[in-house]
């Protein structure tokens, strides 16, 4: 434990467990071994952290939980270890897990990224960072969320999300750009607006979208926000929404 860490009663931190400076930890919490907790952490009441994953195929290997900085978990957050498959389930910094949030094995977590309460995410998905997921979205295991996606509450994640986005509805679909996250965060209009132009013909063009990635490769070539779009896309295993 690092210097002014704080342990509320009844919660049991177990051997091999790493807690940095500043971070306390509520009431009637469990951190298992195998976890390496951040600074300035904030851990609420009834978690439980670096438990076994709920995956028949694990057998007991050596696995961890990797949490950086200024990471606030709410009440009645779990977070699995990983599996020999990946070895450990990570979450970055400043990252904000509301109550109820269910973190499986082997999931990677960017920095700066919001789950609501009650979100839930299979195996090794992949959330990349800024992203802000709804209250109760369910995330299929090996899915990934592009940085600065938000989507809305209730919806089910089965196929990957592009970055930049706004997505909702059942079966999730693009709904438009995340304008007022990108805007916050420092996108120029113009940086949005070519990020637009490109889901226009993307999704909403008569184009296939094996063509519209053509002319985007043409059209966006020196443009990093469509190139971080374009590898994105090429590298999705489960399909784009």
């Amino acid at each position: 434990m690092g210097e002014r860490v704080s342990i509320g009663p009844f919660s049991i931190i177990e051997s091999d467990v790493k807690l940095g400076n500043g971070t306390s930890v509520g009431s009637f919490t469990t951190v298992k071994t195998g976890t390496i907790i951040g600074e300035n952490c904030q851990i609420f009441h009834n978690c439980t952290i670096g438990e076994i994953p709920q995956d028949l195929k694990y057998t007991g290997e050596k696995t961890f939980v990797q949490i950086g900085d200024n990471v606030i978990i709410r009440e009645s957050v779990t977070i699995n270890k990983g599996t020999a498959a990946h070895g450990t389930t990570e979450i970055g910094s400043n990252v904000l897990l509301m109550a109820y949030v269910h973190i499986a094995h082997d999931c990677i977590i960017g920095n700066n990224v919001i789950f609501a309460n009650l979100v839930t995410l299979g195996g090794h998905v992949e959330v990349n960072e800024w992203a802000s997921i709804g209250g109760g979205v369910l995330i299929h295991q090996f899915c990934k969320v592009g940085s600065h996606v938000f989507v809305g509450g209730g919806y089910r994640i089965v196929q990957d999300v592009p970055p930049f986005i706004l997505a909702s509805k059942d079966p999730l679909e693009y709904s438009g750009i995340n304008s007022i996250g990108l805007k916050r965060r420092g996108f120029s209009q113009k940086k949005r607006n070519t990020i637009k132009k490109f889901y226009r013909s993307y999704f909403r063009s008569k184009l296939t979208r094996t063509a519209a990635l053509e002319k985007a490769e043409n059209e966006f070539s020196g443009d990093p926000n469509i190139k971080n779009i374009l590898k994105f896309i090429y590298s999705s295993e489960r399909g784009i929404i």
